[in-house]
């Protein structure tokens, strides 16, 4: 069994965001097992991903480690990270055109 909430609010863009929230039932079946630890996975990951997008180098790291764990069963996938000095570059050019 399983409950799905929409809500208003949380603090973010003054009561102009709707949030969505899930929620289970654990009932002690094996099904509810497998589920809850398949979801757990993907909600964790999902915000280490986000972080990993940002550039935090932990993250980074442990989406790297869970690749390699998980193949076959999820990836993260990588931030592209150029040089520093092509950024840079790149941003001078585009300011002196």
């Amino acid at each position: 069994m399983s409950l799905i909430a929409l809500h208003n609010g949380g603090g973010v863009g003054i009561g102009k965001a709707i949030n969505g929230g899930f929620g289970m039932v654990l009932d002690g079946s094996d099904r509810a097992a497998e589920i809850i630890e398949c979801a757990m996975m993907w909600d964790v990951m999902g915000g280490v991903a986000r972080r990993s997008w940002a550039r935090n180098e932990n993250a980074i790291e442990v989406s790297k480690d869970y690749n390699q764990k998980h193949q076959g069963k999820g990836h993260i996938t990588l931030p592209m990270i150029p040089a520093d000095d092509l950024v840079e570059k790149a941003v001078e050019r585009a300011l002196n055109n």
